[in-house]
C-alpha cells in the first residue's frame, strides 16, 4: 500500500494560497470583470504549487518564477481586449491583479522568509481594488474626455456655433473631423472637462432641433 506524506507547512501554504487568491478575486468578482473569484483563486494556488514543487525537487527557483511570469503574461494578455463600442482598452486592472495574485502565490511557496513581504503586498493590493475606486471614480467624473459627432444642416458658421456651446459649459473641446455632404455637414469634436457640464450639454443639444445626427 502506498504511503502518503502530508507536510503540514504545505497545507498551510496552500490554505493561505486559497485566502489570498479569494480576497482578491472577490472584488474583481463583485464588479463582474472576466477574471474572478475562482480564477484569483487558481491562479494564486497555481504560482504557490510551482513554487513548491520547485524547491522541493531542487531545482532554482528563480527559472520557475521565471516561468510563472511568463504564463501568466500569456493570460493577462487574454484578459485585456478593445472595447469596441467607444474604442477603449479595457482588463488592464484585471490582468494586473492576476499578474499580482501570481507575486502573492510565490510569496506564500517560498515561505516564512516571505510571509511578511507577502502579507504587506496583499495589504496593498486589497487597498487599492477596494478602497481607491471612488477616488478612481471621483477623478472620471471631475476629468471625462468624450468624443461627440454631430451631423445637421450646412451653414457657414454651423461648426463654430457648436464649439461655442462647449465652451460656454465650460468644456475645453478639439475639433475633429469634418465631412460635408450635399446640404450637410458633419463634425467631430473630442470635448473634456466635468460631467455635470457634459451633461448640460447634452441635454442643450439633444433638444437642438436643427441636428439630425447626434452620438456621444
Amino acid at each position: 500500500m502506498p504511503s502518503f506524506y502530508f507536510d503540514i507547512e504545505d497545507l498551510i501554504k496552500i490554505a493561505i494560497s486559497m485566502g489570498t487568491g479569494a480576497l482578491i478575486g472577490f472584488e474583481r468578482e463583485y464588479h463582474s470583470k472576466s477574471a474572478g473569484l475562482r480564477t484569483m483563486i487558481l491562479i494564486c494556488l497555481g504560482s504557490t504549487l510551482f513554487t513548491l514543487i520547485s524547491i522541493k525537487l531542487g531545482n532554482d527557483p528563480a527559472r520557475i518564477a521565471a516561468n510563472i511570469v511568463t504564463g501568466i503574461g500569456f493570460i493577462g494578455g487574454g484578459i485585456i481586449f478593445r472595447d469596441s463600442t467607444n474604442s477603449r482598452i479595457s482588463g488592464i486592472t484585471t490582468a494586473a491583479a492576476v499578474w499580482v495574485t501570481a507575486a502573492l502565490g510565490m510569496c506564500v511557496g517560498f515561505g516564512k522568509n516571505m510571509y511578511g513581504t507577502g502579507f504587506v503586498a496583499m495589504l496593498a493590493v486589497i487597498l487599492t481594488l477596494y478602497t481607491l475606486v471612488w477616488v478612481e471614480e471621483r477623478i472620471k467624473r471631475n476629468n471625462q474626455n468624450r468624443t461627440y459627432r454631430i451631423v445637421s444642416p450646412f451653414k457657414n458658421d454651423t461648426l463654430h456655433t457648436y464649439e461655442e456651446r462647449f465652451q460656454n459649459a465650460g468644456l475645453n473641446a478639439r475639433r475633429g473631423v469634418q465631412i460635408k455632404k450635399e446640404n450637410t455637414i458633419e463634425g467631430t469634436w473630442h470635448v473634456q472637462g466635468p460631467h455635470k457640464k457634459h451633461e448640460k450639454v447634452i441635454k442643450q443639444l439633444l433638444n437642438d432641433k436643427e441636428i439630425l445626427e447626434f452620438e456621444y
